[in-house]
């Protein structure tokens, strides 16, 4: 019924992508900022735009004019602005009572765990047919578990790398945020 290499490899891909060990110095600059992660509203969403995006996601974004590159060229704008404001410490993202609620879906949600890149690999992943749809979703659900986990334990993590760790994290993390929002540029 399905390979477990090939589970593996779909896995593996996905966890490069999504990057949510990356994600960390953002997930703690966004507690910091809000006050709050919400692991499971997050991880929720997450998978949400990600297996909406596996089974409608191509079909969705010729419907609406958009093609691919265009689409990971708007998630690398923003994800240039977020890497600008971790490089040089400064506040693009600005919260207020109103983006409290939302700051667990914008950025963190989309387009940082479920960005252009992995929307577009799992894109890549469905249009090669020996993976067939099980082994993606399984591939898929091992992330979103992984995801969930980092989620839950963002507040011992932030304890242990302690304010110095933290700045250090945020500035290396932050150019190579910027190195992949060049990349999905394509320029």
């Amino acid at each position: 019924m399905f390979d477990f290499t090939d589970i593996l490899t779909i896995t593996l891909t996905l966890f490069a992508v999504i990057d949510i060990l990356g994600n960390i110095p953002l997930i703690i600059n966004i507690h910091q900022k809000t006050g709050s992660v919400n692991a499971f509203k997050v991880t929720l969403v997450s998978a949400f735009i990600m297996l909406g995006f596996l089974l409608i996601g191509e079909e969705f974004l010729k419907i609406i004019g958009i093609d691919l590159k265009s689409f990971s060229m708007a998630g690398a704008f923003v994800i240039f602005l977020i890497s600008l404001e971790m490089i040089l410490n400064i506040d693009l993202f600005k919260s207020t009572k109103s983006t409290k609620n939302i700051s667990d879906i914008v950025p963190l949600a989309f387009p940082l765990i479920a960005g252009s890149g992995t929307l577009t690999t799992l894109l890549s992943l469905k249009a090669i047919e020996t993976y067939s749809y099980i082994e993606i979703l399984i591939g898929l659900a091992i992330n979103i578990f992984v995801i969930y986990i980092v989620l839950k334990m963002i507040i011992p993590i932030e304890k242990l790398l302690g304010p110095a760790g933290i700045e250090i994290l945020r500035r290396v993390f932050g150019i190579i945020l910027l190195a992949i929002a060049i990349k999905l540029s394509g320029i």
